[in-house]
């Protein structure tokens, strides 16, 4: 490969706006799950699946809008719109697991280390098919 790597080819426009889109799917997460925590009955399953999808859409937001932006010099990067749309699907249903276990087990310790131990170790599907779009 003889191409230059540009990994900012629109600035610091691309960084700052991935960065802000994380923290509003992040912070719109939090909301919800916070929430299903007072609520019983269906609604707590509503305000879930709204958090679980608010922060897989934040956290795949971030990492397509960086990859948007990183360029190599003389390559084309094209992006397979049916494998892209598979990797926000399978972030929504990633994230789904560790929110549910919060929202359903409550906010201690273990739950979160437990929760945070299941997003991680399920986190490469995601990735990998990002990355394979």
């Amino acid at each position: 490969m003889h191409g230059a790597v540009n990994g900012f080819s629109y600035g610091w426009i691309t960084p700052v706006v991935a960065y802000v889109m994380a923290c509003l799917g992040g912070a719109l997460a939090l909301r919800c799950v916070a929430r299903s925590l007072l609520v019983e009955g269906s609604f707590k399953a509503g305000w879930l699946v709204l958090g679980a999808a608010a922060l897989g859409c934040g956290i795949w937001s971030m990492h397509f809008i960086g990859m948007v932006g990183f360029r190599i010099v003389d390559v084309p990067l094209n992006y397979d719109v049916p494998l892209t749309v598979l990797s926000l699907v399978v972030a929504v249903v990633v994230v789904s697991l560790g929110v549910f276990l919060v929202g359903y087990r409550g906010a201690g310790r273990a739950t979160l280390g437990l929760a945070g131990l299941r997003q991680d170790s399920a986190w490469r599907p995601c990735t990998t098919s990002a990355w394979q779009a």
